[in-house]
C-alpha cells in the first residue's frame, strides 16, 4: 500500500508539525536522570552521579580529613557525637541525543498509527523533556539510504529544528516495503557512537526489526559511555495475527491470503515475535541499557507514565 505524502492521507498515516508542537504539555512528566556520570563542564540541570557542591543536598557521610568545615552537620554531629558533613549534588550540563528509526519497516501500523508517526512522537516528548531540564538536544535521524545529523544544542530552537527534521523525514515514506536499504540498525549503532560524547543520554526509538548479534558490540560500546535507553515500537499484528480474521498479504509483487490458520501456526508467528524480543531485551540487559517495548496501541501518555516516570520513582526509592 502506498500513501504518497499529501494531505488527505488517513490521520496516522503521517505526523504533522502541529501534533509534534501539542506534545511540550507531556514534558512535565518525564525524568530523564541519568545513570551515568556526566563528563560535561558545562553547568546545567541534569542530576548526575557526582557528589560535590551543587544546589541540591544529597546524603550525609562521616567526616573526613580534608573535608570543608563549612559543610559539616552539626544536628547529625550532635545527635552522634560523632562529626558528620553534608553532600551536594552535583548539577551538570549532559547533551541528549535521539536516533529515531524512520526506514520503510516503521511504515506500518494497523490500529491508531504506524510506527513511523508512533517513533517521531517519542522523539519529540523527549527533546521537550530535555528542553525543559536545560539540557542540549541532539539527533540522528534515519531512512533507508540517509540521515542527518544533528549536534547537540541548548535551547528551543534545537526542538524545533529536529520536530522539522522528523516531518521532513516522515513524509519521505510511502511503503513498507523496503528497497535494498543503505543503514541497517549496526550502522545506526555505530553512527552514534560516533556522535555521541561520553556521559551523553541516548535514546534509540526503532522497531529493530534488523537487530542481530552483529549489533550487540557496537550497542554494548555504547552503553559503556553513555545513559541509553532502547525503546522498541512494535504494532500488534506484528505480535499476534487474529484467529478469526481473512487476511491479506503482499510485498508489492506477490500475494498470500491467510484464513482459517491452525493454533501451530498462530502460536509459531507469536513466537517468533517473542523470540526476537527476548534477543533485544537480553542484549539491552548484559550490556546495561534501559529497555522498554510498547504497542503503536498505546497512547505517548501511557508510554511516559508507565516508562519514564516509573524510572523516576524508582531512582527516587535508592
Amino acid at each position: 500500500m502506498q500513501f504518497g505524502s499529501d494531505t488527505t492521507a488517513p490521520e496516522g498515516v503521517y505526523v504533522s508539525v502541529d501534533a509534534l508542537l501539542q506534545l511540550r504539555h507531556l514534558a512535565k512528566d518525564i525524568s530523564l536522570e541519568t545513570n551515568r556520570k556526566s563528563v560535561a563542564l558545562i553547568d546545567g540541570d541534569s542530576r548526575t552521579s557526582f557528589r560535590g557542591r551543587g544546589m541540591e543536598f544529597a546524603e550525609v557521610r562521616p567526616y573526613q580529613v580534608g573535608d570543608d568545615v563549612r559543610n559539616i552537620d552539626w544536628r547529625v554531629t550532635a545527635r552522634t557525637q560523632k562529626p558528620y558533613t553534608k553532600l551536594f549534588q552535583e548539577e551538570r550540563e549532559r547533551p541528549v541525543y535521539l536516533l529515531v528509526d524512520q526506514r520503510s519497516p516503521m511504515f506500518f501500523g494497523s490500529v491508531n498509527q504506524f510506527k513511523s508517526v508512533y517513533a517521531a512522537k517519542i522523539a519529540t516528548t523527549i527533546a521537550w523533556a530535555a528542553l525543559q531540564n536545560n539540557d542540549r538536544i541532539g539527533a540522528l535521524i534515519f531512512s533507508d539510504n540517509g540521515q542527518t545529523d544533528t549536534r547537540a544544542r541548548r535551547g528551543k530552537h534545537a526542538a524545533l529544528s529536529l520536530i522539522h527534521q522528523l516531518v521532513e523525514y516522515n513524509h519521505q515514506l510511502n511503503s513498507p516495503v523496503a528497497p535494498p536499504a543503505k543503514n541497517s540498525m549496526e550502522d545506526m549503532l555505530n553512527d552514534i557512537r560516533r556522535v555521541a560524547k561520553p556521559g551523553s543520554a541516548v535514546f534509540i526509538i526503532s522497531d529493530f526489526h534488523d537487530f542481530n548479534e552483529a549489533c550487540r558490540e557496537p550497542l554494548s560500546i555504547l552503553s559503556r559511555h553513555c545513559d541509553l535507553t532502547a525503546v522498541h515500537i512494535y504494532d500488534p499484528l506484528e505480535e499476534s495475527l487474529p484467529a478469526d480474521k481473512f487476511l491479506s498479504i503482499t510485498n508489492g509483487q506477490q500475494k498470500l491470503n491467510i484464513a482459517g490458520q491452525s493454533n501451530k501456526f498462530l502460536d509459531e508467528y507469536h513466537n517468533s515475535f517473542e523470540q526476537q524480543r527476548l534477543v533485544l531485551k537480553q542484549a539491552c540487559g548484559q550490556s546495561r541499557t534501559n529497555f522498554a517495548s510498547t504497542s503503536v496501541a498505546n497512547s505517548v501518555d501511557s508510554l511516559v507514565h508507565d516508562f519514564f516516570c516509573s524510572r523516576r520513582k524508582r531512582r527516587g526509592k535508592r
